[in-house]
């Protein structure tokens, strides 16, 4: 028997070897991989404080513009653009759901008048 036992571990051994040196051929070189990827990190870094900045810009403005307390604020996407969409209790105690999208421009508020221009 274990005659019978041999060839099969022989075989079973092999098999792995394979499968071993697949996987490792199947990965990018560590070193070589640093070097490519190091900068693609960095741009995905970038995009994602902006995103986040977006978020929370448009949770400052609603906040300001409603007097309310933001209950929750999520990016989603609506006629493919990506919006905020943010949940805000009012005065009264009704949820109100606001919709904002970052990629608008913002037009500067008009600059004060005086009362006794004429």
């Amino acid at each position: 028997m274990s005659m019978l036992r041999r060839p099969l571990l022989i075989i079973l051994l092999a098999i792995a070897a394979t499968a071993a040196s697949a996987a490792a051929w199947a990965d990018p070189p560590r070193d070589r991989g640093r070097q490519s990827q190091g900068r693609q990190p960095e741009r995905q870094q970038d995009r994602r404080p902006r995103n986040e900045d977006a978020l929370s810009d448009s949770v400052r403005r609603i906040e300001r513009s409603t007097r309310g307390q933001v209950l929750s604020a999520e990016r989603m996407q609506s006629d493919g653009r990506d919006v905020n969409r943010i949940k805000v209790v009012d005065d009264r105690g009704r949820v109100r759901v606001y919709m904002d999208d970052p990629q608008q421009e913002r037009r500067p508020p008009p600059p004060p008048t005086r009362d006794d221009d004429d």
